[in-house]
């Protein structure tokens, strides 16, 4: 039955019967897309590979219920013909259906999707029967109810339209118009949406019938005999004057030009009548579907002209020959992905996984760290493309950060951004006030404002925010703002004499450490780091956070406590210079048992799959724990941090030395 409708309904020729033919083999793999290349040539090759390309987007299980699907749908088709098949295909389907179907599913994709899509190529004989066979099956009732009403009107209604078009005809014929009128009755599926708008049973219906004129006129009196015409149709008949439709006055936004209106013809019903030219009539054929945009199914431009196209094409003597050679071109500025649930959205070509997170909610999008695309994990710098299914990744840990804007494509996710920037920006600004306030209190010092701003810019800060957000994130240590806090209050309450910050009396001060910052410790005096030391305050730096096996030194705080870095520490320098008293020798107790946090800088080709092979080392070994990677690409390189959580150097050395040995990584180091 489909070759039936293909070869004699739609128009297609031996290329399309051919891949018909081979549809199913093709898909078993009992032959190749190159054999089929081989025998039967290149366009039947290219109409099976668009079928396995529509096959594999229905296996996402979309949404068809939307003009998104249909223009995904049309952009996968490589060849025109491909969706001209699925119509046949459907259409057939719904014709072979014998009492109920056995997919609700399949019905409905005749009327949301395969019937609007007809419309548009101009089938509009397959797109009426595909309605009204929807309906058959999903309104059952309200289908044989139309339809015996129409059966048992049948005679009277086409005696009824002939006696509404001759007396018509007479008075336009006598008033010197060229013109042929068509007249019809609306389909069952048409009639049934009125009647569910108008909220009204069947006879209740104004328009059942419609008239259309077409006058044959030159073009510079084109509106003036439509608007003759519809003088002499008002004249004999009462006109209904809210369904005047002008469009011959502001035609539509895709140029469909006509004059509507319903009059109440013999027997007291009422006939929409339809006015335009031939060339009006040939544009609004030609053109994408009024009816369907004034019925609420609206297309963008770029879609309604190429599809105008099609149809010129289709309607052409040699229409299918120039088919062989037609590939699509469409919404090359636009992808249509998949969320997981098989939802669609679209987006502007460029977009990324992060525009992906935005759109879908602004806790999702500022909380992401990556996506699955097709099942594969990608950064959330990753492209979008079309047909992707995407399942963004999060964690309670991620904040916007402002490179983001670099990394968005779309307004909405900037926007997004950066009110969250903001919001965040705000949060820790109170958050490190408060933090602030309670450490000064607990020291019994007063904090004075302006004492305070003044201090902002001597720590090496040009904007306020900067300082909070380094106090919140822990890069500035709360203590180290206290101490030079109290310095400057002492140097400006005692200009000219030099009052010494408080010093830690109670360890031995070491000379060669304040001096040259050599590591010549003796085995006396020396801070032991152990998880169960009591009655001791310390802490490990998070400038530098040292973990057990690095070499250390501890460094006493003004509140008395003790912080611990590591030797190679890049503020230990200026901590042995200007506080050289302050420091004391320290080292590891026994074997470490505790986990540390770390964060190793990794670089290498920005190759498919890396991320997935880093990540895997680290899976592999239960006693380490991955806390957050965030990768960054440019120029087919990328860069990245992994934070880990483990126990010693020794593990981390080996780490290390897993990761660069993995293909395409050029440096690992931690930092």
């Amino acid at each position: 039955m489909i070759e039936q409708i293909i070869r004699e309904e739609i128009g297609l020729g031996e290329d399309s019967i051919t891949a018909i033919r081979l549809r199913k083999d093709f898909e078993d793999g009992n032959i190749s897309i190159e054999e089929v290349r081989e025998k039967y040539g290149e366009s039947v090759a290219r109409i099976l590979h668009g079928l396995k390309r529509i096959s594999e987007l229905y296996s996402k299980n979309p949404v068809v219920e939307s003009e998104n699907f249909r223009n995904l749908l049309l952009s996968f088709a490589e060849d025109m013909r491909v969706i001209l098949i699925m119509i046949a295909d459907r259409v057939a389907m719904m014709r072979q259906i014998d009492g109920k179907p056995s997919s609700i599913k399949e019905v409905e994709e005749a009327a949301y999707l395969y019937a609007p899509l007809a419309h548009k190529l101009g089938l509009y004989k397959l797109k009426s029967e595909l309605e009204d066979l929807s309906l058959k099956y999903l309104e059952h009732d309200a289908y044989y109810h139309i339809k015996e009403k129409l059966n048992a009107t049948k005679k009277a209604r086409d005696l009824y339209i002939e006696n509404f078009i001759t007396p018509v005809s007479e008075k336009l014929s006598q008033a010197g118009l060229k013109f042929h009128i068509k007249g019809r009755t609306k389909s069952i599926h048409s009639i049934w949406q009125k009647m569910k708008k108008q909220k009204c049973a069947f006879e209740g219906i104004y328009d059942l019938f419609a008239i259309r004129i077409i006058i044959d006129a030159p073009l510079d009196k084109e509106k003036m005999q439509c608007w003759q015409a519809y003088s002499i149709v008002t004249d004999m008949y009462q006109p209904n004057p809210k369904r005047l439709r002008d469009w011959l006055s502001v035609p539509k936004s895709n140029g469909y030009e006509s004059l509507h209106i319903t009059v109440l013809g013999p027997e007291q019903k009422w006939v929409e009548v339809q006015i335009r030219t031939e060339r009006m009539d040939e544009i609004a054929e030609k053109g994408v579907a009024a009816h369907w945009r004034y019925k609420g199914i609206k297309s963008e431009n770029s879609l309604d002209e190429w599809l105008n196209s099609i149809r010129a094409i289709l309607e052409s003597t040699d229409g299918m020959q120039a088919m062989d050679q037609f590939k699509m071109d469409l919404y090359e500025d636009e992808v249509y992905v998949f969320t997981p649930k098989g939802d669609l959205l679209k987006f502007p070509k460029g977009a990324t996984v992060l525009d992906f997170a935005y759109h879908i909610h602004s806790k999702i999008g500022n909380s992401c760290t990556g996506a699955k695309i097709n099942n594969k994990a990608v950064s959330i710098r990753e492209k979008l493309n079309s047909g992707d299914q995407v399942e963004i990744m999060t964690s309670a840990s991620q904040k916007p950060k402002r490179d983001w804007l670099n990394i968005v494509f779309t307004s909405r996710a900037k926007s997004k951004i950066r009110l969250a920037l903001k919001e965040t920006q705000v949060k820790d600004g109170l958050y490190a006030k408060e933090m602030l306030s309670r450490k000064f209190k607990n020291r019994k010092i007063e904090l004075e404002e302006s004492l305070l701003a003044r201090l902002i810019p001597k720590l090496g800060y040009k904007e306020v925010s900067d300082f909070y957000k380094h106090i919140v994130d822990g890069v500035l240590d709360v203590n180290t703002v206290i101490e030079r806090y109290i310095e400057l209050k002492n140097r400006e309450q005692n200009p000219n004499s030099d009052v010494p910050v408080r010093s830690a009396g109670e360890y031995e001060f070491n000379p060669q450490l304040a001096v040259g910052g050599q590591k010549n410790y003796n085995s006396d005096d020396v801070l032991v780091i152990d998880r169960n030391l009591k009655g001791l305050d310390y802490q490990l730096a998070h400038c530098c956070r040292p973990i057990y096996g690095d070499e250390v030194f501890g460094f006493v705080t003004v509140s008395g406590g003790i912080r611990i870095h590591r030797e190679d520490c890049p503020n230990a320098p200026e901590l042995r210079k200007r506080f050289g008293y302050r420091i004391v020798k320290a080292r590891w107790s026994g074997k470490g048992s505790s986990q540390y946090s770390i964060t190793l800088r990794v670089v290498g080709n920005d190759d498919l799959g890396i991320v997935n092979n880093l990540t895997s080392i680290i899976s592999k070994d239960e006693r380490l724990v991955l806390r957050s990677i965030s990768i960054d690409s440019n120029d087919g390189l990328f860069s990245g941090n992994l934070v880990v959580m483990l126990d010693d150097t020794s593990r981390l050395e080996t780490l290390i030395r897993k990761l660069r040995n993995v293909k395409g990584v050029k440096a690992v180091e931690r930092i």
